[in-house]
């Protein structure tokens, strides 16, 4: 299937690893030249060489989008570097692994937020004039289940939450500008260096546990099974969902 995505200009925020790394991957690997941009030097480098070596078109900033000048950088570079923006992938985020609600301080919430809320306000507020250009645009607001739901994480819950609701509000105030916002909500994905290959390593036999117990699939989730949905998203295939989450979580989750 042609997803229509084939020159179309691309930012993933959070692109050097895991569900980042994939879409990124992924809207190359449909035509798209992709800018990713991240705070480590050496893994965007690394993704950049893989995307070229496979024939694509790539391009990487370090950033901190945790920072308004920092989200508004990685806009800016993507828009030089290809002429324009068509599509904008917020999936910088993390829980910090801060905990419990009564466990988390001022700071804690304060990064938690800056990092999985106000990264995507920021970066698509500076969006928004590169799309009226191209008379429209998508924007892919990477949140998680546990913005759905309770997940032992107080600040990156209210922060993942506040963002699938807002993906509703932008959904509705950008139709007017002819830009689609859609919410990719992933379950536990599982990928090397991450959180859940961590928490693998230092605890095996409650992973076990955790996957026996909460996965229905006996398995984590793949960055590629995430990324699959998010590229479709972005593409003119999806051209009437909007303002919406798609939850990709294998059943994991247990709301509505």
């Amino acid at each position: 299937m042609d997803l229509g995505l084939s020159n179309k200009a691309a930012l993933v925020t959070g692109g050097s690893r895991g569900i980042g790394r994939a879409i990124a991957l992924g809207l190359a690997a449909e035509g798209a030249k992709v800018l990713l941009a991240a705070r480590g030097q050496d893994g965007v480098d690394e993704v950049v060489r893989e995307i070229v070596a496979a024939g694509g078109t790539a391009r990487g900033v370090v950033v901190d989008v945790a920072t308004r000048e920092g989200a508004a950088r990685a806009v800016d570079e993507a828009a030089l570097a290809f002429g324009g923006l068509d599509v904008l992938v917020n999936n910088a985020g993390g829980s910090l692994g801060v905990g419990p609600f009564d466990a988390a301080d001022a700071d804690a919430w304060a990064r938690s937020v800056d990092l999985n809320l106000m990264s995507a306000v920021w970066a698509s507020q500076a969006a928004l004039p590169h799309f009226e250009k191209k008379n429209g645009g998508v924007i892919i607001n990477v949140t998680s289940i546990c913005g759905l739901e309770y997940c032992t994480s107080a600040p990156y819950t209210a922060a993942k939450g506040a963002l699938a609701s807002l993906t509703k509000e932008m959904g509705v105030d950008l139709a007017k500008r002819r830009v689609r916002v859609v919410a990719v909500a992933p379950g536990s994905t599982m990928f090397p260096g991450g959180s859940w290959d961590r928490r693998r390593k230092a605890d095996p036999a409650r992973i076990d546990k955790m996957i026996a117990d909460e996965l229905p699939w006996g398995r984590f989730g793949s960055p590629e099974e995430i990324a699959n949905v998010v590229v479709f998203a972005a593409s003119d295939k999806a051209s009437w969902i909007t303002g919406t989450s798609i939850v990709v979580d294998g059943a994991q989750g247990r709301a509505v």
